[in-house]
């Protein structure tokens, strides 16, 4: 009165396997499998491979440095104003 017997999985297998059959039973297997590999891939990635203490990859730039960007900036937009 408790589990599922060997014979009553049998009779489920012949019937899965007869209404869909070998080769879509198979396919199903396969993309079940890579999808769960791509799965555990992407956990893996998560981890933060570089231990530095710096949060972003960026240069410091001085403030001479910044004030001739700004000074481009005004150059590129004034020269879309023209056109």
């Amino acid at each position: 009165m408790g589990g599922i017997s060997i014979w009553q999985l049998l009779i489920i297998v012949v019937i899965v396997v007869l209404l869909f059959g070998t080769k879509k039973l198979s396919s199903l297997g396969s993309d079940l499998g890579a999808s769960i590999k791509g799965f555990k891939k992407a956990m893996g990635d998560d981890e933060p491979k570089n231990t530095s203490t710096q949060d972003a990859d960026f240069t410091a730039k001085s403030l001479s440095d910044k004030q001739s960007d700004v000074k481009e900036d005004e150059a590129k937009s004034n020269d879309k104003e023209q056109v």
